[in-house]
């Protein structure tokens, strides 16, 4: 692949409606590709219904599709229900997170659970459908979290729970290689989106701010071309975490 075009492609993105999964299936549909739009709850229809409105203004065919993807018969049937409706997959994108800022001592079980449920168990049974039904060649990206690379207090489920995809990642690398598959994660800083200002005092938010290149936090629109670099140019890159953080933290 020698450029950064995604014509004749299909894409699915879970999590795909607004905020970030939004943005990265519309630029999907601006490169070219049929993008297949997940969502989970009803209160996030009328968002998914405008990004599918926007990704057929480009002229490119989409479906939009919901479901509970910590059940992983339904994320088995996410992958059909997109297959059926555009064709093989070629590119798979995981935006599923939970955020929740939390001391240890406070945390309940059903936090714990909750957590690990979203960021840990969906990523993994994405990956394995990906694995399973996406064309050879194909790509599979997840979206992580910065706070793998950071000594903080407070995110111990968060991180926690996003904390394996890293190792699902490498290990998926290595048994899809033969069939020409990458698989990568991005790992985002301190994102301006709801999810994050819910969590954290405008204080916190100041220091966040502080800590990346420009005094500002991540932005989806930093975020996206790089998911579109790793669907595309980019898919020589395998196996890896990419932090893309403004010099946030590091390894």
């Amino acid at each position: 692949m020698s450029n950064i075009t995604l014509e004749g492609k299909n894409v699915l993105v879970a999590g795909g409606a607004k905020n970030l999964g939004g943005l990265i299936s519309r630029e999907a549909a601006e490169a070219g590709a049929n993008v297949a739009i997940h969502y989970n709850s009803e209160a996030t229809r009328g968002a998914a219904e405008e990004t599918l409105a926007a990704v057929e203004a480009l002229g490119r065919r989409g479906v939009i599709l919901t479901g509970d993807l910590t059940n992983p018969a339904t994320v088995e049937k996410l992958f059909v229900d997109a297959a059926a409706a555009l064709g093989t997959i070629d590119v798979a994108v995981n935006t599923v997170g939970k955020v929740l800022r939390k001391p240890i001592v406070e945390t309940s079980e059903d936090d714990y659970d909750s957590m690990f449920d979203v960021n840990s168990k969906v990523a993994y049974f994405f990956i394995k459908e990906a694995g399973k039904q996406i064309a050879d060649g194909g790509k599979i990206i997840t979206v992580v979290t910065s706070l793998l690379a950071a000594f903080t207090d407070g995110y111990s489920t968060y991180a926690g729970g996003k904390s394996p995809v890293e190792h699902f990642t490498r290990a998926a690398a290595k048994e899809f290689a033969s069939r020409g598959i990458s698989v990568t994660a991005v790992a985002p800083g301190p994102m301006d989106t709801p999810f994050f200002y819910g969590q954290e005092t405008p204080e916190r938010v100041a220091y966040h701010q502080s800590q990346a290149l420009g005094n500002q936090l991540t932005r989806i629109e930093d975020i996206s071309p790089i998911v579109t670099f790793l669907a595309t140019q980019g898919w020589w890159i395998t196996g890896q975490t990419l932090f893309a953080n403004g010099g946030y933290t590091t390894r």
